[in-house]
């Protein structure tokens, strides 16, 4: 078994998880050794893990379009890893879903990364994967990580592409101006060379 496949066992069947396992989700991530391109976000969402397809819902539709990639090329392993903060749905909040759990990331992440050799760039969506993946180099705000994407090389801060954050886009009209050719033009060097 390949350790991306064991590890992918261990979460599902580790007690953590246990009322996930009982709804029937299976962990939610894509990892490949070949993956050149590597998305870190805050969780699935209802659609995806109901589905087993991650970023199968709207969101995902203009994540693609921001990275200039065809679903194909998107949903290809050797192309793209998804390794988000929590690999489960984490439930409905007042305002969007609920955050990934805390203790998610720093259990499984390490393991599963170091099978992901090949990557050239990371993608960094929300705050949540900015903050434990920029450290002392994130600013005080996703405004000002996003605002100095190109700074963090190879790691990408983007705001999530959810509906919820349209206000945001609206108000940063320099992101689909600016920050979403810069990333398109990442990616598709990540992919090519």
């Amino acid at each position: 078994m390949h350790p991306i496949d064991r590890l992918r066992a261990e979460v599902a069947a580790h007690e953590s998880n246990a009322w996930a396992h009982e709804l029937g989700w299976e962990p939610l991530f894509v990892a490949s050794p070949e993956a050149r391109v590597l998305i870190i976000s805050q969780a699935p969402g209802r659609l995806a893990q109901e589905s087993g397809i991650p970023w199968n819902d709207p969101s995902g539709v203009l994540l693609r379009s921001w990275m200039g990639v065809t679903p194909e090329e998107f949903y290809d392993p050797a192309n793209v890893a998804i390794v988000p903060m929590d690999f489960y749905f984490p439930g409905k909040g007042t305002s969007g879903d609920l955050p990934p759990r805390r203790d998610f990331a720093p259990r499984w992440h390490p393991r599963l990364l170091e099978q992901l050799t090949e990557v050239r760039l990371t993608i960094l969506i929300g705050a949540y994967a900015q903050r434990a993946y920029l450290g002392p180099r994130a600013g005080r705000t996703l405004t000002e990580n996003v605002r100095a994407a190109e700074t963090h090389l190879p790691l990408f801060p983007i705001v999530h592409p959810s509906p919820l954050a349209r206000g945001w886009r609206s108000k940063n009209p320099w992101f689909q101006e600016e920050t979403v050719p810069l990333l398109a033009a990442r990616v598709r060097a990540a992919l090519t060379t």
